[in-house]
Order: structure tokens, then sequence, then C-alpha cells
């Protein structure tokens, strides 16, 4: 009678299960060390100089204190045509100018110094080293055959950057660093927005009961409601002047604080968005398992291919929901718990359907399961 499907995928499920238990030690522990790495490199060779990137047609400021243009670069990567080299060192401007209709570039044994040597050249120095030369320009020119320059290469160095710059990023955390993370950012939110009033109320609003306080009232018989009536008009003014510019730095002192307060909350959702991502990568591993696992023995026809069609369709629904979903939460329509579980909420119970109709030897996928009724009825009404 041979075995039967819950006995096939037995040890399948266990497989996937110690799968999806390494997968979320991998997401947890290594993944975040082998993202704090890579971030770091990576940051260190973007902000290192580009060595020897010379592009033809294009001035080159990589090497400090020269401006280089290269008209043409031969296949050996070596060989330059029409150069043109603006020397900045003395920090003058343009005062001194080479050009050469060839050269050859190589580095030291160490790697420290680009040798570049011209051929058939000329240099422009223009002598303004006297207040005089400044109306007449006086230069001199100098013609060669050769001529040799090194350029020094230190600063092209890899620098490793500290590590701890990049530990704050959220991807590079573990879900015991987020939990606290998460804590000290709702914490200092809650804080912000009880300090705030009173931020404002001791920085703006009784600013207008000591204003009052310091005038001499007395002086003036009038009622208090009508006090600013009787003021001079540039003192009125004047008042005027600073209430209005009390009210634009009470506003601008509300709107930054708004601004600050958004970005903290975006980062708390940043952070639960990588808190649940731990363990829907854990998951996915279960969920796609019990939708391709029964669709092998649900789909009689196509052999091999039409399963695994069919389980790829599921797979790329399943990416599309995760991405739709983490995207809705990062831009706060939905809450983060949602948005990373929604292609799982949606996806599970399709897989534990498939799973039962499996086991229960359906013809779900059998396309003469629902043509032959309608044969049949065709039939029938035909024999009438």
């Amino acid at each position: 009678s041979g075995l039967s499907l819950q006995k096939i995928m037995f040890p399948l499920v266990i497989t996937t299960f110690l799968l999806s238990v390494s997968a979320f030690y991998f997401s947890n522990n290594i993944l975040p060390f082998t993202n704090l790495k890579a971030g770091s490199l990576l940051y260190d060779v973007r902000e290192s100089k580009p060595a020897l990137l010379f592009k033809e047609g294009v001035f080159n400021n990589s090497i400090q204190g020269f401006s280089i243009r290269v008209d043409k670069k031969e296949k050996d990567g070596r060989t330059l045509r029409d150069i043109m080299i603006y020397d900045h060192r003395d920090m003058k401007g343009n005062s001194t100018v080479l050009s050469a209709k060839s050269g050859k570039m190589e580095e030291t044994a160490d790697k420290m110094f680009l040798v570049l040597t011209l051929k058939d050249g000329v240099s422009y120095k223009e002598m303004n080293d006297n207040p005089k030369d400044l109306e007449t320009h006086p230069l001199v020119r100098d013609r060669f055959e050769e001529r040799i320059i090194r350029f020094d290469l230190s600063e092209f160095k890899l620098n490793r950057t500290n590590e701890d710059l990049f530990k704050s990023n959220f991807q590079m955390m573990t879900i015991s660093q987020l939990n606290t993370v998460a804590d000290s950012l709702k914490h200092k939110t809650k804080k912000r927005r009880e300090d705030f009033p009173k931020h404002m109320a001791n920085s703006y609003y009784n600013k207008s009961s000591k204003f009052l306080a310091g005038l001499d009232s007395g002086k003036i018989a009038v009622k208090e409601n009508d006090y600013f009536v009787t003021l001079p008009k540039a003192q009125k003014l004047s008042i005027i002047e600073a209430a209005t510019n009390m009210a634009r730095n009470a506003k601008g002192a509300a709107e930054g604080m708004e601004n600050e307060l958004l970005n903290d909350e975006y980062s708390i959702f940043r952070c639960n968005i990588e808190w649940h991502r731990k363990f829907t990568l854990s998951i996915a591993c279960l969920v796609l398992f019990f939708i391709g696992a029964p669709l092998g023995a649900i789909i009689r026809k196509g052999g091999l291919g039409m399963p695994v069609v069919v389980s790829v369709v599921f797979f790329i629904t399943f990416h599309i929901l995760s991405i739709t979903g983490e995207k809705l939460a990062k831009e706060g329509q939905m809450p983060p718990y949602q948005g990373m579980w929604m292609a799982t909420v949606i996806l599970l119970p399709i897989g534990i359907f498939l799973t039962v109709k499996a086991t229960s030897d359906s013809t779900l996928f059998d396309m003469n399961a629902y043509i032959d009724p309608v044969k049949n009825f065709f039939r029938k009404r035909k024999a009438k």
C-alpha cells in the first residue's frame, strides 16, 4: 500500500522546523554582526578616494594638490594620451600648468607613490611673486622631452572606521538590543511630550505677566483693559513687535518639537519592524513548506515542473506581500506587527488548507474533477 503522506512529510517537517530555528538564530545573532562588519567596510570604501581613477576627458581631483585630465586612456590602463595637469600645491590658483602628448603611470613597489612619466610636453608657470607681476603677467615656459612626477598615494590608504558608529543601526542589533532601544525611545518620547508644555510656559507665556508687572501703571488712571490704548504709538509698535516675535518663536519651537517627535516615532517604527523581521524570516520557512510540499501530492499532472511553477507563484506572492506590508509599516499606514506579519497571516491558512487537502487525497488541482461533472451534466440533458 506504500507510505502515507503524513509519514513522508514528518521528517520533512522536522527538517523544516530545524531550518526555521537556524534561520532565527542566524537572523538574530549572525546577521547583525555581518551587517555591522559589511556596513563599516562599505562606508570606508565609499569614503576612501578612488585611486588612479582617470576618466577620459574629465578633470580628476583625487590626488591632493593636482587636477589632472586625460583625453585618452589606452587599454593597458597605464598609457595616457594628451595629458593636462594643474599644479595647485602653491595655493595660487592655476599658476602652474603642464601638458604632454603622452605619459605612462606606474606604482612604486610599496604602493605609496604613483610615478607618472610625461613625454613631449611643455610647462607654464606664472611669475606673480612680485605685486608688479600682477599687471604684466610674466610666465616661464619650459619644453621637455621627458619629465617624471611622483604623486603621494598615502591618502588613498583605506582607514577603518570605529564600528561603534554603526551599532545604532537597527539592522545591526539583536532582539534584546532592539527591546532596549525601543524602551529607551518610548521613554524619551513620553518625557518630551510631558516636558514640552512646561518649557513653552516657562519660556514664552509667563513673560506677559513679568512684562506687565514691570510697568508703572499707577501713574495712568485708566481701566486695566484699556491700558494698551493709552500708550504712545512707538511703545505700542514695540509691544506688538515683541509679541509677534514671541509668537513666532513659540511657533518655531512647537514645529521643531513636532519634527523631533515624528522622528522618534519613525525610529520606534523602524525598531519594531526589525524586531518582527527576526521572527517572520524564520516562520516564512514553515509557511512556504506547508504550501510547497502538499502541491507535489495534489498536482498529479505535469510531472515535477508544474508543482514547482505553482510553488514559485506562491513564493512571489509571499515576497510581494512582505514588501508591501513592510512599506506600509514604514510609512505609518499600519502598525509594524500588522505590516510585517501580513504575508504570513494571508498565506498560512492557504498552507493549512493545502496540507489538509493533500492528506485527504484531494483532487483540488485535477482539472478532470471540474470538467467531468460538467460533461456529465450535458450528457444527461442530451439523453433526455
